[in-house]
């Protein structure tokens, strides 16, 4: 898989099925993330502490703490991008998760290499644009110049 937009950045995914949570890092890892996993609410915020994330991967359905209240800590702690990851895909679930602060929201089927894309969509949304660069290319005798001031009595030659 070719690398994306975001290649490089840190994905925290916080899913208690370990086999989702495989499919996800690995086409993640194959895209040039940097994958950290959590299978559960507590984890997912000491491991969200130790490495900050660039963006999370959230199941909305985990022991110990579930995904909504992850997100509304890590939320309070600091801006990360959240795309939720559930199987909970009613419209009630859709908009709650959506209120309470996810980016997306992707229900459980989903395709892998869409999942990567959204990822990549998200972090360009989020990520901080750098400065333009400046032109460097020389100005061509055909390119328009500005107009020149009017020229008055107080300042013709």
């Amino acid at each position: 898989m070719e690398r994306g937009a975001g290649a490089g950045a840190r994905v925290l995914v916080v899913d208690d099925d370990p086999t989702v949570a495989e499919v996800v890092s690995g086409y993640l890892d194959r895209a040039g993330y940097v994958v950290d996993r959590a299978e559960d609410g507590p984890t997912a915020l000491a491991r969200a502490a130790a490495h900050w994330p660039d963006l999370v991967v959230l199941d909305l359905m985990l022991p110990g703490m579930d995904g909504l209240e992850v997100c509304r800590r890590m939320r309070g702690r600091g801006p990360v991008p959240v795309i939720m990851l559930t199987a909970r895909g009613d419209e009630d679930d859709r908009i709650l998760g959506l209120e309470v602060g996810a980016d997306d929201y992707v229900t459980k089927p989903f395709s892998p290499r869409e999942l990567v894309l959204r990822v990549e969509s998200v972090l360009r949304r989020t990520r901080p644009v750098t400065a333009p660069r400046p032109c460097t290319r020389p100005v061509s005798p055909s390119t328009p110049r500005p107009a020149a001031p009017p020229r008055t009595a107080r300042n013709s030659p």
